[in-house]
């Protein structure tokens, strides 16, 4: 369970998305079945903006809790939902015996308009969470920013939300990605000094084209170091080469953060198994 995983000192958990066509189910449940051989601690499942795949999250969630018997954490975005809409995933994930979600706000849909997102149910991560704890028995985590939220005054203003998830029960925190170790430590003792004493989980994506720095990196608003930016201007036209180069490059993060007691990781695999083995096996 949860709480016996963060009582220890290192952990690893994978986060896969649910696939964008039902007829391509049966092999994200092959890409599970083969994520479920690594032994991880939990593994979490995406959600569509505003609930958009909330059913798959749900089928997804509960064939990684009763069929893989392992602990499944299901994400619930709330930007483009209501009070009902929420409450009907709760009850679904409930039922399937699905008793861990994180609470994040979610990126606007493209079918919103700016007046809806000004007057959305749910303004913020926060608010989620607070009907959560009020009107469920589910246990939430919610979503933390090392080099803050893009969308956050200052790294005090961040911290400050950070702060408030945690008061309102957030039993522990994933990072978004991050790609200088050194941010990650900063963030930590800011957290520490801020009175944020739940776990704080690393999350690490490892980058496996040069692509990825183009597109997933910018919209999560993590900066590139040099060092990784020089991989890819070396190895961003070869792309076995660069997957390779990429992958060393997490399983380095990864050692240096549990060599600085960092131990707890979640790893955003892209549904890639091979990949995952790979990191897990030189870890």
């Amino acid at each position: 369970m949860f709480r016996e995983m963060l009582s220890r000192d290192a952990s690893m958990s994978f986060e896969v998305f649910p696939p964008k066509k039902n007829d391509e189910f049966d092999n994200c449940y092959n890409v599970l079945d083969s994520l479920a051989k690594l032994n991880p601690d939990f593994i979490s499942v995406t959600y569509g903006a505003g609930g958009s795949r909330s059913k798959k999250t749900v089928e997804i969630a509960s064939y990684i809790q009763n069929t893989l018997k392992i602990d499944a954490m299901a994400h619930m975005t709330c930007v483009g939902s209501s009070e009902d809409d929420i409450l009907e995933v709760t009850k679904d994930l409930e039922a399937s015996g699905v008793s861990h979600v994180l609470a994040l706000r979610g990126d606007k849909p493209r079918d919103m308009s700016d007046e809806q997102f000004a007057k959305r149910i749910f303004p913020h991560a926060t608010d989620l969470i607070r009907f959560l704890n009020t009107n469920t028995n589910l246990d939430v985590s919610a979503a933390c920013y090392p080099e803050k939220h893009p969308e956050a005054m200052s790294i005090d203003s961040d911290l400050a939300f950070m702060k408030m998830k945690q008061d309102m029960g957030a039993k522990m925190f994933i990072s978004q990605l991050f790609f200088d170790n050194a941010d990650f430590y900063r963030f930590v003792e800011r957290a520490n000094k801020a009175e944020i004493h739940v776990p704080i989980v690393a999350g690490i994506m490892p980058i496996t084209s040069a692509k990825q720095i183009g597109s997933t990196v910018t919209l999560a608003g993590s900066s590139v170091p040099k060092k990784l930016a020089d991989i890819c201007a070396k190895y961003g036209d070869f792309p076995e080469e660069m997957r390779k180069a990429g992958i060393e490059y997490a399983i380095d993060q990864i050692r240096d953060l549990r060599k600085c007691g960092m131990g707890h990781i979640h790893l955003y695999c892209m549904n890639k198994p091979k990949m995952t083995e790979i990191i897990c096996k030189s870890i």
